[in-house]
């Protein structure tokens, strides 16, 4: 297993991913056989949206980062093979989408993350 100490995931490697331009930064900290869990309005706890995979991964980061706004990191918190972090995006209307994920890594590399999301409708 990773861990803080020896992996590659740090918080200014995340942020910069984050707030890059494209997804292809975000993507590469994920494993081949990551997973996501996203819950929020649409994809209530009880069935969560689950992406399976890099595949379905790029296919998410790709619509997200082809929209129009601006991705922050606003918290990050990492404990050996674990991490929390808060990320606040906006778009050119003022209309606002709040993320917090806790994440499992492996080797450095994110395998499996929770997404609770909100956004301003």
């Amino acid at each position: 297993m990773g861990s803080k100490k020896d992996s590659g995931f740090t918080t200014e490697v995340l942020r910069e991913a984050i707030e890059a331009d494209s997804g292809e930064g975000l993507l590469a900290l994920y494993e081949d056989d990551a997973q996501i869990r996203v819950i929020d309005h649409a994809d209530q706890p009880s069935h969560p949206k689950v992406l399976r995979g890099r595949g379905e991964i790029e296919e998410m980061l790709a619509d997200i980062y082809s929209r129009e706004m601006i991705h922050r990191l606003d918290q990050c918190v990492i404990d050996g093979d674990h991490a929390a972090f808060t990320e606040s995006c906006q778009y050119p209307d003022g209309n606002k989408v709040y993320a917090e994920s806790m994440v499992t890594l492996r080797d450095g590399r994110i395998s499996d993350q929770i997404l609770i999301q909100a956004w301003d409708e």
